[in-house]
């Protein structure tokens, strides 16, 4: 029996469920005491690192790790979750040319590298006061949210590409419907078949990054975003490597 095991949790996936599958169909580990060491949104996919027994004391050693991820972002829209499993709050479709985003995203990345501070998503399950901070979002009560410094140690843009708009509202439909649980899915499938126009064109940007623990990709897709001007979220966040540690 491994005492750390790296599972590739899939996209719609909770942590819970990533963990909860692989027991169900490793028997050897029905009695076992199990935790994940680092959170994955259900919307983000890839190394999600889970302790077996007494490697469980461990934990806060493999949360300091470093990270690295894929991950892409939409731009024309951002939400209260900064991913698309969450309810558009703006939108704003970019007129201009492929060329033209790509230069001003290259000039806003030099303000993403080095240490930095970022504040905790309201959707998020950091606790102020003893509640996570999403759930003072869904109680609509008001709370200050925290910040951390984080160490961006390396940020890219790999490409971009283009998306119709009736394409794009096919893709979310379907990947929002595969998340289990309450996370507002209906309403939030409804509020993104009113905000897309099918006819027009979405620009997808894809980028890779290697960074300090705690650093929120979608935070930061949210945040280049806000530095341009424009909406934007978290298309995809795929996490590729902890540490050493790397789906094989």
């Amino acid at each position: 029996m491994q005492k750390i095991i790296t599972l590739n949790k899939k996209e719609g996936e909770t942590p819970l469920e990533a963990l909860e599958n692989f027991r169900h169909t490793n028997k050897a580990y029905k009695n076992s005491k199990m935790t994940y060491a680092g959170r994955l949104d259900p919307m983000a996919s890839g190394v999600l690192l889970v302790l077996a027994d007494e490697e469980t004391k461990d934990k806060d050693k493999y949360l300091g790790l470093n990270k690295e991820y894929e991950f892409e972002i939409l731009f024309g829209f951002s939400t209260d979750t900064y991913d698309i499993l969450g309810k558009v709050v703006k939108s704003k479709n970019l007129k201009i040319k492929k060329e033209e985003l790509e230069k001003i995203i290259q000039k806003e990345l030099k303000n993403f590298k080095g240490k930095l501070i970022q504040k905790y998503p309201i959707y998020s399950s950091k606790t102020v006061s003893g509640k996570q901070l999403f759930q003072y979002a869904r109680e609509g009560e008001e709370v200050e949210i925290p910040e951390r410094e984080i160490n961006i140690k390396k940020v890219n843009l790999i490409k971009i590409k283009k998306l119709k708009g009736h394409l794009l509202k096919e893709k979310i439909n379907k990947r929002i419907d595969r998340v289990n649980g309450d996370f507002r899915q209906k309403e939030i499938n409804k509020i993104w078949a009113q905000s897309i126009d099918e006819k027009e064109d979405y620009f997808i940007a894809g980028f890779n990054i290697k960074c300090g623990s705690g650093t929120y990709v979608r935070g930061v897709a949210n945040s280049l975003g806000e530095n341009i001007g424009t909406p934007a979220l978290a298309w995809t966040i795929k996490r590729t490597k902890v540490g050493r540690f790397i789906i094989k």
